[in-house]
């Protein structure tokens, strides 16, 4: 602490003035953090006090290093709340920050390593929906959804090369409108379908031909990124879940190969291995299963899937 003569105190006379130091008000920020990390010394369970610990730590390294003011503070608990009240069954907007903010990737990232040649995983995007309604091979899981039909077809194979038969696959994707059903007010199911790989692993459905879309960007959300420069659009791509025993599930994405957006995703989703080519069919083409399409043009697309072995006890990935 230093003492400084102030020479224009009303009186004429010079009276000290005490002024912080940096050191000092270093001292002060470095006390909080040490008070705040010891308030968690007894938490029982060592994940919980680590997650924690660590939390704290990169928390206030942040507020410090960017001096954060008050009035920015309470934006920020502004934007969290605005995301709060937005929130609802069919919209998570805390997952479209952590997508945005690239959190998301991160984690599943670190979470599934590319290793033996198994399909690369990507997120899972705001909307799934649990029970979906199941087709047969070669069904169409777009419902009558607006947009130009694409056959999809592959197989499931073990990292060894062995076929899965009996692999669940969900399957969702939005239409040509750029929207999912449950995007929709009047409740109708369309996009989204279940299927099951046959006794060879193989998988074949009727879809749509994935176009770009925007993520909800009416919340706080897109206002962050309006306001950052950055485009709310994400590339065409179609969701997959694949669940089979003793495998690792598997959620992914395909994408639409010469999408000019595939190097500015606004969730940071793709992945080259992803990138498959869908191939454009003609108005009147034979459809691999003799399907009339009624003079549509419609495109097709392979995808083979390659499933880990799930983690070995006593290991989280």
């Amino acid at each position: 602490m230093k003492r400084l003569m102030n020479p224009h105190a009303d009186d004429g006379r010079n009276h000290t003035v005490t002024v912080t130091t940096d050191d000092q008000q270093r001292q002060v920020e470095d006390e909080l953090v040490q008070t705040v990390l010891a308030s968690f010394r007894n938490t029982p369970d060592p994940r919980l006090k680590q997650l924690m610990e660590a939390l704290v730590r990169h928390l206030h390294a942040f507020l410090r290093e960017v001096r954060l003011t008050e009035a920015e503070w309470q934006h920020a608990v502004d934007f969290l709340t605005a995301a709060g009240h937005i929130t609802n069954d069919n919209r998570q907007e805390f997952i479209l920050l952590s997508d945005v903010l690239g959190a998301s990737m991160q984690t599943i990232n670190m979470n599934n390593e590319a290793s033996a040649g198994a399909t690369e995983a990507t997120v899972v995007g705001p909307f799934f929906v649990e029970g979906s309604p199941e087709i047969p091979l070669g069904g169409d899981m777009a419902f009558g959804a607006p947009g130009e039909p694409c056959w999809v077809e592959g197989t499931v194979t073990d990292t060894d090369g062995n076929p899965v038969p009996g692999t669940r696959l969900e399957v969702w994707e939005a239409d040509e409108d750029g929207l999912y059903d449950v995007q929709y007010d009047d409740g109708h199911t369309a996009g989204r379908a279940h299927l099951y790989t046959d006794d060879r692993g193989r998988y074949a459905f009727w879809g749509l031909t994935p176009t770009p879309y925007p993520i909800p960007h009416d919340g706080p959300v897109g206002r962050l990124l309006e306001e950052t420069g950055r485009s709310p659009l994400r590339a065409s791509h179609l969701h997959f879940m694949a669940t089979a025993p003793g495998l690792r599930t598997l959620v992914t994405h395909i994408f639409v190969e010469g999408d000019q957006l595939l190097d500015s995703d606004a969730v940071f989703g793709v992945k080259d291995s992803l990138v498959k080519r869908f191939e454009r069919q003609a108005a009147g083409t034979p459809t691999p299963d003799g399907r009339d399409l009624s003079g549509q043009s419609w495109s097709r697309v392979r995808f083979d899937i390659v499933l880990l072995p799930e983690p070995s006890p006593g290991r989280s990935k």
